[in-house]
């Protein structure tokens, strides 16, 4: 586990503890959605009773720490994926002045090359060649994301 997952299990197992106030090692499933909403994270009510049923198959009402975490971690993954694309529309958008939709290899060549002062030319020529498979001598946003986050 890397330091920013034992920050998420620090913070998860505060959140679980505030609101296990008998200490029984369950919190109520109803108290879930207000420790999401109290942490910041937005979520969809269908999504999360889904994800309730699956983890209090018994349909006690009651989860412990370990279906907690199961619940509120798929919530707290997505917000970070969604968080990055939002970021790299932006910057995405900045570079792609005229609105077309996409930049061409040479504005990217330069916001590489702005990134990583050690790629030479060649590098940079090899990464265009890698990312603009087509040779249409643009990118698109799922080209540059793709690049970006590597998926």
């Amino acid at each position: 586990m890397d330091s920013d997952d034992e920050q998420k299990m620090a913070m998860l197992r505060k959140a679980f503890q505030m609101f296990d106030t008998t200490k029984s090692g369950y919190i109520d499933v109803l108290k879930i959605s207000t420790i999401l909403n109290t942490m910041g994270q937005l979520f969809d009510d269908s999504e999360l009773q889904a994800l309730i049923d699956e983890n209090d198959p018994e349909g006690s009402g009651k989860i412990n720490f370990d279906g907690f975490c199961n619940i509120a971690s798929h919530f707290l993954e997505e917000e970070d994926a969604e968080a990055m694309q939002q970021e790299l529309k932006e910057a995405f958008r900045l570079y792609d002045r005229e609105g077309n939709g996409y930049i061409t290899t040479s504005t990217l060549k330069e916001i590489l090359a702005a990134l990583d002062d050690k790629l030479s030319n060649s590098d940079l020529d090899g990464i265009i060649a890698e990312i603009d498979t087509d040779g249409s001598g643009t990118v698109d946003f799922d080209e540059f994301m793709e690049m970006m986050t590597g998926d």
